[in-house]
């Protein structure tokens, strides 16, 4: 294993036959905190998509968790995301199973069968994310900013090499936005990589660190200025 968890040299992202982003190069070491930010429409999702597999990345090279990203086939795909952990702006919990439930899916949709070892993977992520009393709740009966927490338990059910935070606020307010962002905060302390797109720029002052924007079909990393000591 190298040091770098994500790498892109000269790539170029595509929605199907739109050019959405060109000459894209950027690199991210194991262990670090990075924003992605930019307009709704800037490229951000089709980023996102394109490191899980959801997009083929059809020019230029690049590497996520030891993953070719340019040769990927469609049956490497669910490898791949089991390397990665993905939280998304809208939760994607399973209404119909409390938080316990959801999170066997998952264990169980990616090969685990032990139930003592799946009991204590749960325990352990819902500890990571102070939900571990609430596991026999339903998702509907949680708040938005407990329903992310489950969310980002669910991202670390299989140790993630690199967690990828798609807007993981947007649908939360403020307060709630520092709690989850806390959360995240504590994650990458622990060693986790952790990618966040995001519209919060609040957040952004209050947690720097490495960021990179999307405007006008590049992405490049944003020298953020150090505030004056006074």
């Amino acid at each position: 294993m190298s040091d770098t968890i994500l790498e892109l040299n000269n790539a170029s992202i595509f929605q199907r036959e739109n050019l959405i982003l060109s000459d894209v190069n950027i690199e991210i070491k194991k262990g670090e905190f990075v924003y992605l930010i930019g307009k709704t429409g800037t490229g951000k999702s089709s980023f996102m998509k394109t490191l899980y597999g959801d997009l083929p990345l059809k020019s230029g090279s690049g590497q996520i968790v030891d993953i070719d990203l340019q040769s990927l086939k469609e049956k490497e795909i669910p490898y791949l995301r089991r390397k990665l952990g993905v939280v998304f702006q809208d939760f994607k919990l399973l209404n119909d199973r409390n938080v316990k439930e959801n999170l066997i899916f998952v264990l169980k949709a990616t090969g685990w069968k032990d139930k003592t070892k799946m009991d204590q993977k749960i325990e352990d992520v819902l500890d990571k994310v102070e939900m571990k009393t609430k596991s026999f709740k339903f998702p509907y009966q949680l708040s938005g900013g407990e329903q992310q927490r489950v969310a980002i338990a669910r991202a670390l059910l299989n140790d993630p090499e690199l967690i990828l935070a798609d807007e993981p606020t947007g649908n939360l307010d403020p307060q709630t936005s520092v709690e989850v962002m806390q959360v995240l905060q504590d994650i990458n302390k622990n060693g986790n990589t952790i990618l966040m797109a995001t519209h919060d720029y609040a957040l952004l002052l209050k947690y720097p660190s490495k960021t990179l924007k999307c405007d006008g079909q590049r992405l490049f990393e944003v020298v953020q200025k150090k505030q004056q000591q006074h």
